[in-house]
């Protein structure tokens, strides 16, 4: 089948010639000005940011435009650039981006463009002066790309974010980007999340966080570091004054790791978010990691989901934040803090006056730990967001809750999916919200599917 070529009958030189005939010289110098008032307002704001696929605007197009585009994609699912099957001319293709365009932002993830591109990409860095913002994610990079942009950081500044997620850099990759850090003096942000570093990978960045005094956000979730990278870390910490951003979900770290970070944050004075997810550090990491909150000035949001704290654990927490004043965000998803743990919680909420979210999703705190949260939510006056999904909350405790709902006037979203609420719950609940004038989301989805299921079944 014969392919027909789509051209805008404004782009056929007989349609010009045509209209251009039949209009006099005034109404050809009003459509003149009318067409350059259109390009002025349009046009620019139109290739701001361009995403080059299969159904984006072609490569002559943006060759045309490429001075107004300062954020360029190419998705994965480009036909033309993933028919380059030979490695020079896909190489060529990166280097021309980098080269002739003058972009602020480049997203290239996940286009399979390996060692060889990045190695193309990265010569282009060293003199690229626009370029602030590279994601390179899922482009099995592997050590000899992590390397070649190492060199390019050395020399390279302007590039504040590099997002390296899901490449294969190994513990010499992140060896050779530590060496960079070292002296480059413009990176912020930079993410590393599932390249399987391990130890020895996170102690060569942490020699470089002793050194280095621009990098703000350190993302190393799920990168095998274990409690040595985190003990490295946490040594690193100490005298780091620019990191405010740490997360290191889904390492393992356990308990030693949790005891070197609370050491850490004893000291250091810049650390806002830490995100310690799926580590199993238990109670007594929760314990020592709670002692540090008591001093901490400066840490606001701590994820402490799926870490196997119990209600012991809960209750250092709980103590913490009677006298932390900076934390806002504390996140315990997925744990087993249940009644007791929810009622030491609660005790805290009633003098706290920082804590803006409490997440508390899968702990099974059942009736009676809602009933203790209701009772805070009396007097606290700055929780705005209560997760307490899949809590075994009945009837009972989401009445409680709605009666505490007609005093507060601080709590903004309450989410309680995947309960066992039924009518007698959602009718209470529902009923709040005639009278409250702050509560702007309450998710029952769960219960009220299974009501009208029981509903229709009757």
């Amino acid at each position: 089948m014969t392919k027909i070529s789509r051209t805008h009958p404004l782009d056929l030189p007989e349609i010009r010639s045509i209209i251009a005939n039949s209009l006099g010289l005034k109404d050809l110098a009003s459509c003149a000005r009318v067409s350059q008032d259109w390009n002025d307002s349009f046009t620019p704001p139109l290739y701001k940011s361009v995403v080059l696929s299969r159904h984006g605007p072609s490569k002559d197009t943006i060759e045309r435009n490429k001075h107004l585009i300062q954020h360029f994609s190419i998705r994965s699912c480009f036909s033309a650039y993933e028919k380059l099957s030979l490695a020079p001319v896909r190489d060529k293709v990166v280097f021309d981006l980098m080269v002739n365009l003058t972009f602020t932002t480049l997203s290239l993830s996940i286009n399979s463009i390996g060692p060889n591109g990045l190695q193309a990409l990265s010569e282009a860095l060293k003199t690229n002066s626009t370029l602030t913002t590279l994601i390179f994610g899922d482009n099995m990079i592997g050590y000899n790309g992590a390397k070649a942009l190492s060199e390019a950081l050395m020399t390279n500044s302007t590039l504040t974010t590099l997002d390296l997620e899901f490449n294969s850099i190994g513990s010499n990759g992140a060896q050779a980007l530590a060496e960079a850090l070292r002296t480059n003096s413009t990176l912020a942000t930079l993410n590393l999340r599932e390249n399987w570093i391990g130890d020895n990978g996170a102690v060569a960045l942490s020699e470089a966080l002793k050194r280095n005094s621009t990098l703000t956000t350190l993302d190393l979730w799920k990168t095998s570091i274990g409690y040595n990278g985190a003990v490295a870390l946490s040594e690193a910490l100490k005298t780091n004054s620019t990191l405010a951003t740490l997360l290191l979900g889904g390492n393992d770290i356990v308990f030693n790791g949790a005891q070197a970070l609370s050491k850490a944050l004893k000291i250091n004075s810049t650390l806002s978010i830490l995100d310690l997810q799926s580590n199993s550090i238990g109670d007594n990491g929760a314990v020592a990691l709670s002692e540090a909150l008591k001093t901490n000035s400066t840490l606001t949001a701590l994820n402490l989901r799926d870490n196997s704290i119990r209600d012991n654990g809960a209750q250092a927490l709980a103590e913490a934040l009677k006298s932390n004043s900076t934390l806002t965000t504390l996140v315990l998803w997925g744990n087993w803090i249940r009644y007791n743990g929810a009622v030491a919680l609660s005790e805290a909420l009633k003098t706290n006056s920082t804590l803006t979210t409490l997440d508390l999703t899968g702990n099974s705190v059942g009736d009676n730990g809602a009933v203790a949260l209701s009772e805070a939510l009396k007097t606290n006056s700055t929780l705005t967001a209560l997760n307490l999904k899949g809590n075994s909350i009945g009837d009972n405790g989401a009445v409680v809750l709605s009666k505490a709902l007609k005093t507060n006037s601080i709590l903004a979203t309450l989410c309680l999916q995947y309960n066992s609420i039924g009518f007698n719950g959602a009718q209470a609940l529902s009923g709040v919200l005639k009278t409250n004038s702050t509560l702007t989301t309450l998710n029952l989805e769960e219960q009220l599917n299974r009501s009208q299921r029981s509903s229709d079944a009757i």
